[in-house]
């Protein structure tokens, strides 16, 4: 058998009519940029979310800098980031001017805490980016409740959570991406939702900052010719948009295979001492973009070497933090010895996760990382 880390082909043929149909229609209409496709999913996937207001653009990193411009950020202004994440996040704050503060995370779920928050804010501190990293929510009622206290605007980073659900203390539940100033996300191919090429969008509930963000998204236009800020070019192409509104109808579904081949791995991996399989935080489901494991031992390198001679594939995400990346040495500045970090980066690896993963794949994946890790 052919392994995949992500069965974007598997995943297109139980869709194919329905994507074809939505893609020729597009075509036929050569209704390109902004056409009703957009609008279209847009609208449903506002409803999808609650209710709140989505801007599409083009990727997953202009959403995050459009956010930014949004909230007037000004150069020297301080934004607080997991060291442990994927560098679009600290890099429109360096784009902008602004500072990248970077914090350590929690070693269980991965993602930013706001005792971690509290530690670096200064007089500076102008905003905080949780990065719902691999599937489920930061800890939001407690950094929403911090940033309240301080006057900090939220920037979600939900790339990799789309569809997961956090639980605040009154049974109240809101989607990822949903509860700060603005959410942002990524339909990079690979994504729980993914297109067929980049795209991306912007979420608020907020309609006078929704109407910025829009016009910041189009070159700052109030009206055509009439620019009231300074703006970007961002547009979501109307062929991706069809093809994720014909894939948003499956997304609780294609979430429910996830986690379904999560589970299935806890039980192949559970007996094993060097590896820990992926916590669940009680506050928010887990959408598993990506299941994320920790092998100790000093034995992740090796590990990855030999699944990879058995034919199958697996990532490291991420091997080096942020603070150690040469191009944020200068511009950023951390707190704490990120101690955490610093271990994940030499201890995680994950593994095959996506929504057409048989059964017979796994125990197969399963079997090899036992056979590795009792010898």
């Amino acid at each position: 058998m052919k392994i995949e880390m992500v069965d974007l082909k598997g995943q297109y043929s139980k869709i194919q009519n329905e994507i074809d149909n939505a893609i020729l229609e597009c075509i036929r209409s050569a209704n390109f940029i902004n056409g009703p496709s957009v609008i279209e999913f847009s609208k449903n996937l506002s409803q999808y979310l609650g209710g709140a207001y989505v801007i599409p653009c083009a990727n997953g990193t202009d959403a995050l800098q459009i956010a930014m411009m949004a909230l007037s950020l000004q150069p020297g202004d301080e934004v607080i980031v997991p060291s442990f994440t994927y560098v679009a996040t600290a890099e429109v704050i360096g784009l902008l001017g602004l500072v990248p503060v970077m914090v350590d995370v929690d070693p269980f779920y991965f993602n930013i805490t706001h005792e971690n928050i509290e530690k670096a804010i200064s007089s500076k501190t102008k905003a905080i980016v949780p990065v719902h990293l691999f599937g489920q929510c930061a800890d939001m009622e407690q950094i929403l409740a911090f940033a309240k206290q301080h006057g900090i605007y939220v920037i979600e980073d939900t790339a990799q959570a789309i569809g997961a659900k956090y639980t605040f203390k009154d049974g109240t539940q809101k989607h990822a991406g949903t509860m700060g100033d603005i959410g942002c996300t990524s339909f990079f191919p690979s994504k729980n939702l993914g297109c067929y090429g980049d795209g991306g969008a912007i979420f608020t509930n907020d309609e006078g900052l929704a109407d910025k963000i829009r016009m910041i998204a189009n070159h700052g236009q109030i009206k055509k010719y009439i620019h009231k800020y300074i703006g970007v070019n961002s547009r979501l192409d109307t062929l991706q948009a069809a093809v994720l509104d014909v894939k948003l109808k499956y997304l609780d579904q294609y979430s429910a295979a996830r986690q379904a081949a999560a589970s299935r791995y806890d039980s192949l991996l559970a007996n094993l001492e060097q590896l820990q399989i992926p916590k669940r935080a009680a506050h928010s489901t887990h959408v598993f973009h990506q299941y994320t494991m920790i092998i100790s031992g000093g034995k992740r390198d090796g590990l990855k070497k030999y699944l990879k001679e058995n034919g199958i594939p697996s990532m490291i995400y991420y091997p080096i933090p942020l603070n150690q990346q040469e191009a944020y040495r200068e511009i950023g500045r951390t707190t704490g010895d990120l101690e955490i970090t610093n271990s994940l980066c030499d201890s995680v690896l994950s593994i095959p996760m996506h929504t057409e993963l048989t059964i017979e794949e796994q125990i197969f994946i399963a079997d090899k990382i036992s056979t590795f890790l009792n010898t």
